[in-house]
């Protein structure tokens, strides 16, 4: 096999794509994750991470026909909008009602945390398309693609961990992250109407997370201001969710 010092250097920068094409992802499982109860929380964190790298494998072998599966990611945008709606307009209540997690409801005859697993690989399919097309243009090297992406998604766990804890502990900034995934929603269904040829532009990928990034802190200083939950001392779930 031939390795070259250059392979890592691309190793290295795959990770770090992998992590800014996906910071809306992690925000959008997390917020998924959230309505399990917390001994659960930490297996759909272990099993959707199985289920991606499988995906990862699959894909990756499979990535000159991705091309032709644009349609996940309508369906991937429609859904996302569907939760925003949900969370908006169908919570019965305000504000403080929104900010509490809803709980995950089984799904298609599965358990919840068997239900909300499948849902996390569907979005997750939905986001990786991009990140694994660009990663088998920056290097034809299967096992240097391979390497970037999975470890990429080592440390997305490691983001959705996080942002679990942030949640926890300050609830009211969960308004703020739907708004994020309700552009997130936008952004698939205008990159699929773009590949369709229905619409002549393209969202830029920096605008989209320079974008992302200011909602997110906005609604974090937000929070901030409001104060955190009253356990939010107390929760020892979120330091097992980031030790493991």
């Amino acid at each position: 096999m031939d390795v070259q010092l250059s392979d890592f250097v691309t190793i290295g920068l795959l990770v770090v794509l992998e992590g800014l094409l996906s910071a809306d992802n992690a925000l959008v499982l997390a917020l998924m994750i959230l309505g399990l109860p917390r001994r659960d929380q930490k297996n759909a964190l272990r099993y959707g991470l199985v289920g991606a790298f499988a995906f990862r494998i699959a894909a990756t072998l499979l990535a000159t026909y991705l091309i032709r599966i644009e349609w996940v990611k309508l369906l991937g945008g429609l859904y996302l909008l569907y939760l925003c709606y949900q969370h908006f307009f169908q919570s019965g209540g305000g504000a403080v009602e929104r900010g509490k997690p809803k709980p995950a409801q089984p799904w298609l005859g599965l358990s919840a945390l068997w239900g909300t697993v499948v849902k996390v690989e569907l979005v997750n399919i939905a986001f990786s398309v991009d990140s694994i097309l660009v990663a088998v243009a920056m290097s034809k090297k299967t096992w240097v693609v391979l390497a970037g992406g999975l470890l990429g998604i080592v440390a997305i766990r490691v983001v959705i961990a996080q942002l679990l804890a942030i949640v926890r502990k300050y609830p009211a900034i969960v308004d703020g992250a739907f708004i994020i995934i309700a552009w997130v929603g936008a952004k698939l269904l205008m990159e699929y109407l773009n590949a369709e040829g229905v619409i002549h532009f393209s969202i830029n990928k920096w605008f989209s997370f320079g974008l992302i990034i200011a909602i997110f802190l906005a609604s974090f200083f937000y929070a901030r201001r409001k104060g955190p939950a009253p356990d939010a001392d107390r929760d020892d779930a979120a330091d097992e969710l980031l030790r493991s």
